[in-house]
């Protein structure tokens, strides 16, 4: 019997890998004698490209960088030959930016800009970018600051390139800008299709989570609007370009980079179809299943890639009621890992262990049907 554990992060609590070591280990106590395959996933969210260097063996390595308040910090990144991937969030992620300082408007994202002139510079062709769970909320322009552009207001003064800055540009200099070489090729990881402005926009959708005051979300949004009209009015009608604060929006116009789906191209980077060719049951999981795991989230990009014929059943930290009946997507079964009510932190802290627990259930009641 081979089972392939294919697993999403759970966000706050376990990545990738350590989901699937707790699956693994609690379907062992049952069936010890089966081959199991753990494979890391992610859709393009914060933990994705962990889970990718994970499953490819890729050697991790730093550079220095502007940080998210001006100072310079160390960001990693992970490499193979001409293959180079990175995650926004260790340089901006929610999670590496205290409460009191969670301003979107004003945390900087010109490190990625240098990043990326950096793997150019060391000979990366294939660039893929993970750009969820961020703090910023500055439409991209760090990128662009990064990568050499600089932005003046109506008096010729120089300005930050961050999100208070928008409104009050009047000038772009392209001078010292290093054009990115046609053969590199940079990808965004995205796991939403949001756009870049608008309702469902990345101000909107995004803003109150990163901690930008819903009082404030018009007229961020329209300088945002107003900015890329000028600079690349295409972008506000691709979808997706509102991932990451709208840094998939400065990618793609400042970095022609092309946005795609991150899961897909996870699966395909980790060559999943070979080796979930000859499985007899696939494990998916993420922190929690629900409507918006339908559209594109790891779970379901994984049970569509698996074989008809191959059981798929969905372990997660917690279940919305508003899924579609069972079976949805190749998904035969969903299980939620709590076991009681308590706080959600306790329940984070104990998330292992739960799904130690529930693998275990799980294990026992697939042996009965083989025995």
């Amino acid at each position: 019997m081979k089972v392939v554990i294919a697993p999403d992060s759970f966000k706050e609590s376990l990545p990738a890998n350590q989901v699937a070591e707790a699956i693994k280990r609690g379907f062992k106590r049952v069936i010890p004698d089966a081959e199991y395959l753990l494979l890391s996933v992610g859709d393009g969210g914060e933990g994705t490209v962990d889970a990718i260097k994970s499953s490819l063996d890729l050697e991790e390595k730093t550079v220095q960088v502007a940080g998210p308040f001006g100072d310079e910090v160390q960001i990693p990144y992970y490499e193979k030959k001409e293959l180079a991937l990175f995650e926004v969030a260790d340089l901006i992620g929610l999670e590496k930016i205290p409460n009191e300082k969670r301003y979107p408007l004003e945390i900087q994202t010109k490190g990625i800009g240098q990043l990326i002139l950096h793997l150019i510079d060391q000979g990366k062709k294939d660039i893929y970018i993970g750009v969820g769970g961020t703090a910023s909320n500055d439409g991209g322009i760090g990128i662009a600051s990064g990568i050499g552009y600089q932005f003046y207001d109506e008096n010729g003064n120089e300005l930050q390139a961050c999100g208070q800055s928008l409104s009050a540009i009047r000038k772009i200099l392209k001078e010292g800008v290093l054009e990115i070489p046609s053969d590199v090729h940079i990808k965004i990881l995205a796991d939403v299709a949001n756009p870049l402005c608008g309702p469902q926009g990345a101000t909107f959708t995004f803003g109150k989570q990163k901690g930008l005051d819903p009082s404030k979300f018009q007229e961020v949004d329209a300088a945002i609007k107003d900015f890329y009209s000028k600079v690349g009015p295409e972008i506000l009608k691709l979808d997706g370009a509102g991932a990451g604060g709208g840094i998939a929006a400065g990618l793609c116009v400042f970095a022609g980079a092309e946005i795609v789906s991150g899961i897909q191209t996870c699966l395909d980077l980790i060559n999943f179809d070979d080796k979930v060719a000859d499985a007899n049951l696939v494990i998916v999981g993420e922190g929690r299943l629900d409507s918006q795991s339908m559209a594109g989230k790891a779970p379901i990009g994984v049970a569509k890639r698996t074989p008809k014929g191959v059981p798929v059943i969905a372990i997660c930290g917690s279940l919305d009621e508003d899924l579609p009946p069972l079976p949805f997507e190749n998904i035969i079964a969903v299980f939620s890992i709590l076991e009681k009510s308590e706080p959600l932190e306790d329940s984070l802290k104990n998330a292992a262990t739960y799904l130690e627990h529930t693998a275990t259930s799980l294990a026992q009641i697939l042996s009965l049907k083989k025995n």
